[in-house]
């Protein structure tokens, strides 16, 4: 399997099929959104191609020495088969010397889809990322936060989500168990 990374506007259709499949609503961006906004300054919105057929596709932002993938999905059918990885290797080869960030769901044991999140969460540790014993608050709920290639700092973190958003986006980066402290 040989991996390709290709802008999305080639593969809207097949992209938006996936993201849609891949997402629930409650985490999911209006898709028009990620469409605007991966024109902007240091945001990329690509499609994985194996041999012109879409595997998948990542949303992430490189900022500083920072990589932070915000979105990262393979097609159903082809879960569990390398693409992901692979994936993972082409991001990461944009910016060699960056620490890769991505937040995931909480494996939180009242949850309804906990296996789904915990194959997550090992798929993720598989590929050298280590839990920073962080969470991040995006839109009122609490996510993991996850940290290849170095050690995670909250408050350059902080100064990421500052530069990426011009200053409108700040959001509340907590040590677990600390959680009580939002409220």
């Amino acid at each position: 399997m040989g991996i390709t990374m290709e802008p999305v506007s080639k593969y809207r259709r097949q992209v938006k099929r996936i993201y849609f499949d891949s997402f629930p609503k409650k985490d999911r961006m209006p898709y028009w959104m990620l469409l605007l906004m991966a024109k902007m300054n240091h945001t990329e919105f690509r499609a994985f191609c194996d041999q012109g057929r879409v595997c998948g596709f990542s949303y992430f932002a490189a900022v500083g020495k920072i990589t932070f993938i915000m979105f990262l999905a393979v097609d159903s059918k082809l879960r569990s088969k390398g693409c992901g990885s692979l994936m993972l290797k082409e991001i990461q080869s944009l910016y060699p010397e960056n620490k890769v960030i991505v937040s995931i769901e909480r494996c939180d044991k009242t949850v309804e889809n906990l296996e789904q999140r915990l194959r997550r969460k090992r798929f993720y540790e598989k590929n050298g990322f280590l839990s920073t014993g962080c969470l991040l608050e995006l839109s009122k709920e609490q996510q993991e936060v996850l940290v290849k290639n170095g050690e995670f700092d909250p408050q350059e973190f902080s100064e990421f989500f500052k530069k990426y958003s011009n200053g409108t986006m700040n959001p509340p980066i907590i040590p677990i168990g600390h959680e009580g402290d939002l409220r």
